[in-house]
């Protein structure tokens, strides 16, 4: 990596502003999911046993620059110092001269966690006076919040001009790694596209029709794909704005050799009475019908070309994975991908859930932590908050 990363700098007794993604769900004044808590501490232990002064940054939920009670961070706290296995001092603010006081006096190898950036209207405007004041906390600054690297914030970009160093931490060094292999990948290289929208992927798959081998698509946007082709989709969602771009794609994958796969079989459902309804078909969609997932000759087919991949990047649902019956395709691609010999790598909310509802997410070589983050990774651009890192030296 061409970034400078948390294992570059000298962090003992060193005050270290770490920005981390503990933007978790919170019921009752409880953490419900705290997966992303936990994909920070292997950053957050590194610096604590390197006698670092960790002082950990991070985003709750949308509060508009306005402070919400019910948004504040305190249960992040309370449940990061149960994993951490050591006292987390919260912060009730995360700028101001009391909390500055609060950081100078930590010892190394102590730990305090601010209060919600988003507090502050500063952060996402990526205001330069918010900014210096983040930065008069540490001298040096980790990111590990990927799935935040895409917005130019001021706690991702902003702070980076008035620290020492500004490194990547361990997780954004581990997401940078396995998805660059993505951009310059070995061969055969298999890309899935699922999800709703076409419109959300174009960027993604006009960068990497020019690198993959195969491109399959499922979930609703393989409809707007198939009508552009002239097939009937019945109810299917399909965007029509759509249609000519997709045209434009399939022609140009053929034009360049990218074997780009729609499905030949749908399970298909009336939307007013889902279960009692679905059936599945091949080939045109009858009207009133719509297809909520892709068919088991098309499983098959995805399978086969999946198991024979060098490399395989998946971002999006198959179908309506998150109702049964209509979970089927989208988990029998996700235990596909798990038993590729392959490198597997799966970005996106939806995508990381499926692999997770299907048990498999522990065989694959990457879930990447971002959403928007990763789309736009994939799509070739650069992510301010990766851009605003250090150079090596």
């Amino acid at each position: 990596m061409r970034k400078l990363s948390i294992q570059d700098l000298d962090l003992s007794e060193q005050r270290v502003f770490l920005r981390v993604d503990f933007n978790v769900p919170i019921k009752d004044g409880q953490v419900t999911d705290a997966t992303r808590i936990e994909a920070a501490l292997p950053t957050i232990r590194y610096a604590v046993e390197r006698h670092a002064k960790v002082i950990l940054a991070s985003h709750l939920g949308r509060p508009k620059g306005q402070r919400r009670p019910e948004l504040s961070l305190a249960p992040v706290a309370e449940k990061l110092s149960a994993l951490l296995g050591q006292s987390v001092l919260f912060m009730p603010d995360c700028v101001g001269d009391d909390v500055k006081a609060a950081v100078h006096a930590l010892n190394g190898g102590e730990v305090a966690l601010l209060e919600n950036l988003r507090f502050h209207p500063g952060e996402e405007k990526n205001d330069e006076t918010f900014s210096r004041q983040l930065a008069a906390l540490a001298g040096l600054y980790g990111n590990d919040a990927f799935a935040t690297a895409h917005r130019a914030h001021a706690s991702t970009v902003g702070i980076t001009r008035f620290v020492r160093q500004a490194a990547a931490g361990l997780l954004m060094q581990r997401e940078l790694e396995y998805l660059s292999r993505a951009l310059n990948p070995d061969h055969p290289y298999v890309l899935i596209l699922g999800g709703a929208k076409v419109s959300d992927k174009i960027p993604v798959i006009q960068n990497l029709l020019t690198l993959a081998d195969t491109i399959l698509i499922g979930g609703a946007m393989a409809y707007t794909f198939l009508k552009a082709r002239g097939q009937d989709v019945g109810a299917s969602l399909v965007e029509d704005d759509q249609l000519d771009l997709a045209r434009r794609l399939l022609a140009e994958a053929q034009e360049r050799g990218v074997d780009l796969e729609l499905p030949v079989d749908h399970v298909i459902a009336r939307l007013e009475d889902e279960a009692g309804s679905a059936q599945v078909v091949t080939g045109d969609i009858p009207a009133g019908f719509a297809g909520v997932d892709i068919g088991p000759r098309t499983v098959d087919r995805y399978r086969s070309r999946i198991l024979s991949a060098r490399l395989v990047v998946w971002n999006g649902p198959m179908g309506i994975f998150e109702r049964p019956p209509f979970d089927h395709g989208t988990v029998a691609i996700a235990r596909a991908v798990a038993d590729c010999p392959g490198t597997t790598i799966i970005g996106g909310g939806d995508s990381v859930a499926a692999v997770r509802q299907a048990g498999v997410a522990d065989r694959l070589t990457h879930v990447s932590t971002g959403g928007g983050a990763t789309l736009e990774f994939l799509a070739g651009v650069e992510l301010p908050g990766v851009a605003a890192l250090t150079d090596k030296g």
